[in-house]
């Protein structure tokens, strides 16, 4: 593929001809590489990044094992060997929008015109992984059709996205992997962890990182709707319409005038400018009663029964970070599915923060998460599974360190500088062996 000129808004992924499914899908492996190309990055689109960015189309299933196409960006630092043994991060962002143009393939480039999206906003996140020697992969978890909030279909574009990247990379299927993602970016991460062992046994997936990873989207839709984050219970609702024709025959036929714009808006609107119009908006049916009678109707009811992750723990360890007094995510449906994990062996580092907030704790969280996966990749011992609430994830030294490396890297993205080198090659290759002795029984079979 041509690199397209330094400068050149790109188009949305619809218009996009590289998003285009290829014919002749079914007959191809899941993880398959379809298309490649090199693009630019750029912090907010404007301000160009020093990694090297490329895109990959690869052969994925939805949520009903029907064969798809989609797309993950693989991101490594400027002038790194491709080829180079190092650790892959699956790294899930928070995309909780439909619009394409809150893809993270489409929002990270040079010229893009996603102003509110969150991927944006965490693409420093994702340098500071860089930082540390690993090579990320980025999916589009949600698909290029916006179903935001669909289930197991974002762990098969996390785990195929996986796949296609070691691919690209030309690394062994059983190079160690790990995941990580928050809030949205953290259910995507769920569904990948939970089905890894039927969907894809053959990848090495050393650890999971689950940010606030939602744990039933029922409850904290219902506590959403019409609060002040209430958008983000029309968008989740906008692209549950997309996932199943049923849901969006009976919405259409019973929601009031006023909601039915508002889905309409979530159609092509960034999440944050949807936030803030739509501050205590609920979306309601005719007879006003805050979806409690549709909720109970049968085309209802199967949809968000099939909606929670929690029935197939992971096999490997997780983290999982959440905050206490979280307005959007609600603290004991985490609790839950912890106590699920860890009652089918997993072993599992829970955090519970008693001052962070849910937008805050995405970032406050961030050099612990990403200490925890380096002694994962490592092979430092882990501790016996525990679960602390602690005032704040950010007091500790390590977590300084780490705010101040976010604060440097901030400044070089934007200066358009460079990433600080990374680990030395010795480092490297001691941070890539499996960590087996640490996984114990809970190893992947491969």
């Amino acid at each position: 593929m041509i690199a397209p000129r330094s400068g050149e808004r790109p188009p949305l992924p619809e218009q996009d001809p590289f998003y285009r499914r290829p014919r002749g899908l079914t007959r191809v492996a899941p993880g398959t590489v379809l298309r490649s190309r090199p693009v630019e990055l750029a912090l907010l689109g404007r301000i160009p990044q020093r990694i090297t960015a490329t895109q990959l189309l690869f052969r994925s299933n939805d949520l009903h094992g029907r064969a798809e196409a989609a797309v993950t960006t693989v991101l490594l630092p400027a002038g790194a060997d491709p080829a180079a043994a190092r650790p892959v991060v699956s790294f899930q962002c928070a995309i909780d929008a439909v619009a394409s143009k809150c893809l993270p393939s489409y929002a990270f480039r040079r010229g893009a015109r996603a102003l509110g999206s969150i991927p944006q906003f965490e693409l420093v996140l994702i340098a500071q992984a860089l930082t540390r020697g690993w090579a990320v992969s980025v999916p589009d978890h949600v698909g290029t059709a916006g179903r935001f909030g669909a289930p197991r279909e974002p762990g098969h574009r996390t785990l195929d996205g996986l796949r296609a990247t070691l691919g690209f990379l030309d690394r062994p299927i059983d190079s160690p992997v790990a995941l990580w993602g928050y809030s949205g970016g953290g259910l995507a991460t769920t569904w990948a962890a939970e089905l890894a062992a039927a969907y894809a046994p053959e990848l090495n997936i050393l650890a999971a990182v689950l940010g606030s990873p939602v744990g039933d989207l029922e409850s904290t839709f219902f506590r959403l709707n019409g609060s002040t984050f209430g958008g983000l219970a029309t968008l989740c609702l906008a692209g549950l319409r997309r996932a199943y024709p049923a849901l969006d025959r009976s919405l259409r036929e019973h929601l009031d005038t006023d909601s039915l714009a508002l889905l309409d808006r979530a159609e092509t609107s960034a999440t944050i400018p949807l936030l803030l119009r739509s501050l205590r908006f609920r979306v309601d049916d005719h007879d006003g009663s805050a979806l409690a009678t549709l909720r109970t109707r049968p085309e209802v009811r199967a949809v968000l029964s099939d909606l929670n992750p929690g029935e197939c723990p992971p096999r490997f360890p997780v983290l999982a970070v959440q905050g206490v007094h979280d307005l959007i995510i609600p603290c004991g449906n985490v609790d839950r599915l912890v106590d699920r994990y860890r009652a089918a062996g997993v072993s599992v580092h829970y955090r519970r923060d008693i001052l962070g907030g849910h937008v805050g704790l995405g970032l406050l969280a961030a050099p612990l998460c990403g200490d925890w996966l380096a002694d994962r990749f490592a092979e430092r011992p882990l501790p016996a599974g525990t679960t602390r609430t602690v005032p704040s994830v950010a007091f500790s030294l390590p977590a300084l360190r780490g705010y101040l490396g976010l604060a440097a890297l901030l400044l070089r993205a934007a200066a358009a500088r460079p990433l600080p080198a990374p680990a030395t090659l010795d480092e490297d290759r001691a941070s890539i062996r499996p960590n087996r002795a640490a996984l114990g029984d809970l190893a992947p079979t491969v």
